[in-house]
């Protein structure tokens, strides 16, 4: 399959998705470590798409979405919105992109991240950025 449009969006336009559109689906690909310690949007399901120590994209990552969104929706879960999110926007378009290939039809990239940039400092948290916005979060 192709891929097909994944949409770029920030923080705010996806929290906003998410209130609109309550079958929405938030997805942080970041690492267990990174779920865990530094913190994740309130709701998000985790599905890594890499772990340490190799860092490797997880083969299994599609499926383990599809298993994961199994029964969420009527009909296939290929149909429910799902919105990525890592660190800065990378790993996530990846997993959009991943997604995407393998028949999900409306897939968004938080292209900001849940840390956001780095400053001049070399700082996260300070310029963009699901936790610079102020939207809901926890650490467990």
């Amino acid at each position: 399959m192709s891929t097909v449009n994944i949409q770029d969006i920030s923080p705010n336009e996806a929290w906003e998705l998410l209130q609109k559109q309550p079958q929405a689906v938030l997805l942080d690909v970041r690492s267990t470590m990174e779920y865990e310690y530094v913190g994740h949007p309130v709701g998000a399901t985790h599905i890594p798409w890499k772990e340490p120590p190799d860092w490797e994209n997880d083969p299994q990552f599609v499926a383990k979405v599809k298993a994961a969104l199994s029964g969420r929706a009527e009909g296939e879960p290929e149909s429910l919105p799902v919105l990525t999110i890592c660190r800065s926007g990378k790993r996530s378009l990846a997993a959009a992109e991943a997604l995407s290939r393998q028949g999900f039809r409306e897939v968004y990239n938080i292209a900001e991240g849940f840390e956001g940039d780095l400053n001049e400092k070399g700082h996260r948290n300070s310029l963009s950025g699901w936790r610079f916005h102020n939207l809901p979060w926890e650490q467990t």
